[in-house]
């Protein structure tokens, strides 16, 4: 049976859309299943996709707040350890401050270094602290250029002795060069370290502060 689609053309063609009861059945079929189709889509953009967006945004949240407060729970079943750990590090902090001289020691210590040289029979050819130390958090950094010459043992025994001093010395940037009859010369950078007292360090962070308040502007 063949379908005469001109003729249902027509009838929508001749449709009243003021007085819909008049209309014939095909385009009366048409427009209820339009309706049917169209509401629930534009329901489903309008309103309900939205609202899915916000249920998956919801249990995001969750999640997250499920996972923060699992944490400080952590944290806080923790905290009597992280407490005590905390005592800990001081106590070391503490322990390894005290293997840094203060402003007074500083002379000290350089004379300690050379006579560890001197006392192993190396010729000091340049021993030359830097013109001004190097600042840091707690502690500034005080370099030292030297060159020594002398055997390979006694340079061996030198750096022992150097790394056995009371306050801590590293020795960086070691070149040694073969001399004469059997002599070396070393050249490095002998690097030494002190604390700050209580009024560097403040010192320190107010200059920080103004360094840091003058580059914003």
């Amino acid at each position: 049976m063949a379908i005469d689609f001109n003729h249902y053309l027509e009838e929508f063609r001749q449709l009243n859309p003021k007085d819909p009861g008049t209309w014939p059945l095909v385009p009366k079929v048409v427009s209820l299943l339009a309706i049917l189709i169209v509401i629930p889509v534009a329901g489903f953009f309008l309103v309900t996709q939205g609202q899915l967006e916000q249920l998956e945004a919801g249990r995001a949240q969750e999640v997250k707040l499920k996972d923060d407060y699992l944490n400080k729970k952590r944290l806080a079943i923790n905290l009597d350890l992280y407490k005590q750990q905390l005592r800990e590090i001081d106590t070391q902090f503490g322990a390894l401050l005290k293997q840094l001289p203060n402003r007074s020691q500083m002379d000290a210590l350089l004379v300690d270094i050379n006579q560890a040289g001197l006392g192993r029979g190396l010729q000091f050819e340049l021993f030359k602290p830097a013109a001004s130390e190097t600042s840091r958090e707690f502690y500034n950094e005080l370099p030292i250029q030297v060159k020594v010459t002398g055997t390979y043992h006694d340079m061996g025994a030198f750096a022992s002795d150097v790394g056995q001093l009371s306050r801590i010395v590293t020795l960086n940037d070691v070149s040694v060069e073969a001399q004469k009859d059997g002599i070396l010369a070393m050249e490095t950078t002998a690097r030494t370290f002190r604390y700050l007292d209580e009024e560097e360090v403040a010192a320190s962070r107010k200059q920080k502060a103004a360094v840091k308040k003058g580059a914003k502007k």
